[in-house]
């Protein structure tokens, strides 16, 4: 569809856009809020250790974080509405799979489902909308998309409690269902929209080299205590796939990720930067949810509710830090935004029995949530401006693999490295041990994420005012 015949934001068209992207992409961020909270009830009546709550997160990450660059080019070339569709149907079948499962083992391989189904609808929802409105309405549209989707950032974990703790845990996947039959009849509204300047041929063997190194070293990570022999096969398998995944990206003609980006020093300094920043953030969810409810005695809905303050500043401060840094450029937000973050994962380190919510848990989840209403709109601005125009898209593309990326790594990584393994999750003495330690470490990537902003990040040069020039 060209820009001469794209719809407008007012038109029926044009909300049944908005309202199938919002449906498919909420769909998908609700499922990642949520699934945290269900842990320990999933852990419980699976009888399934910490390894395989780490899976249970970790599968949906893993084909996703893998994937989604594939997404996003199979809708530029087949169709953007189609592939969405096929990603919204294949989600709601992978989490029907979810809620019946009957042991981790298939919840875990049902997950994987989700990231693969996930990774053709997130890219298409926001692909959608910049192909078929006119160019004028685009960021109107964005906007709302943007702001509707944290919408259901906000209530997912007030949901997901309340599912959990009052209904079951099986309904955290189940409630997809009807989400997703709504989006199917919505997009059909849609009109369909392609790139016609889309490269041809896909970079299968970068797809394939890039899930083999993330799988065989999140399997190496998660499972080197209880399987070490075949942990260490893995690792290898990982670390080779990764090489070859990067001597692909170098000769391929057309890489899923184009490696001269990356001579850019902020480019690379933004995705390091988002890689720390993301293993952090995921890493002190996974934690904090399951400390309140292991050693705090909180209940699931509690627990949901308990991290609404970083969703609820996120929501009111993330456009004024936007505008900050159009202001006064991204380097200071972005170095600071991380350190608040570590403060406040510093203050949450103390949260164990009986805490005073307002003070151990509110309170440095504000601080918390003020670093990244700071750092997350300069960081993805950084990175497109860092990209030429014609490769934004793969640029966001990029940096949204690496953050999950960064997640999927350290909910890998942190139980080995603080010792916890088996049951120990359901062990209150031993998990809150282990919960202290692994939320100084995410503290310390916070400030490393602090300190490269600090070293590579530059501001844009300004343009001199006609006052300054005749001056």
């Amino acid at each position: 569809m060209s820009d001469e015949t794209g719809v407008s934001y007012a038109s029926v068209t044009g909300r049944a856009v908005i309202g199938a992207a919002v449906l498919g992409s909420g769909m998908a961020m609700l499922d990642s809020t949520v699934v945290n909270v269900a842990l320990k009830a999933i852990g419980a009546e699976l009888d399934a250790s910490l390894a395989d709550l780490q899976w249970i997160s970790n599968g949906y990450l893993l084909s996703l974080a893998s994937l989604i660059l594939i997404g996003g080019s199979l809708g530029d070339r087949f169709g953007r509405r189609k592939v969405f569709t096929i990603g919204v149907a294949g989600f709601a079948v992978a989490s029907l799979l979810c809620g019946l499962a009957v042991n981790a083992q298939m919840l875990i391989a049902a997950r994987v489902l989700q990231g693969v189904a996930g990774a053709l609808l997130t890219p298409g929802s926001l692909a959608m909308i910049q192909g078929a409105f006119v160019p004028d309405d685009r960021p109107r549209a964005i906007g709302a998309w943007t702001g509707l989707g944290g919408v259901a950032t906000a209530i997912g974990p007030f949901l997901g409690g309340w599912l959990v703790e009052y209904v079951s845990w099986r309904w955290v996947f189940l409630i997809n269902l009807p989400i997703a039959v709504v989006t199917l009849i919505v997009a059909r509204r849609v009109p369909e929209t392609k790139n016609p300047d889309t490269v041809p041929g896909f970079d299968i063997v970068g797809a394939v080299l890039g899930t083999l190194g993330l799988a065989g070293i999140t399997y190496a990570l998660i499972e080197l205590t209880s399987k070490p022999a075949t942990a260490y096969v893995a690792l290898a398998v990982g670390v080779l796939a990764a090489i070859g995944f990067v001597v692909n990206e170098a000769r391929c003609p057309h890489p899923m990720m184009p490696l001269d980006l990356f001579r850019s020093k902020q480019f690379s300094g933004a995705n390091i930067m988002t890689l720390l920043v993301y293993a952090a953030l995921g890493a002190v969810l996974f934690f904090l949810v399951l400390q309140l409810q292991t050693v705090s005695g909180y209940a699931p809905l509690q627990a949901g509710m308990s991290t609404l303050p970083i969703t609820a500043v996120m929501l009111l401060l993330s456009a004024q830090g936007g505008a900050l840094a159009q202001k006064i450029g991204p380097r200071i937000p972005m170095t600071v935004g991380p350190l608040l973050c570590a403060a406040g994962v510093v203050l949450l380190s103390r949260v164990d029995e009986n805490p005073n919510y307002i003070l151990e848990v509110g309170l440095p989840l504000v601080v918390f949530g003020l670093g990244l209403a700071a750092l997350v709109a300069p960081l993805t601005a950084t990175v497109l401006a860092a990209a030429p125009d014609h490769q934004a898209g793969i640029a966001s593309g990029i940096n949204n693999a690496i953050a999950r990326a960064g997640t999927l790594l350290s909910v890998a990584a942190l139980p080995l490295i603080v010792g916890l393994s088996g049951d120990d999750y359901s062990v209150p003495s031993v998990f809150s041990a282990g919960y202290r330690n692994s939320m100084l470490i995410c503290a310390g990537l916070l400030v490393a994420g602090g300190a490269l902003a600090a070293l590579t990040i530059r501001n844009p040069e300004r343009t001199p005012t006609a006052s300054a020039t005749a001056a």
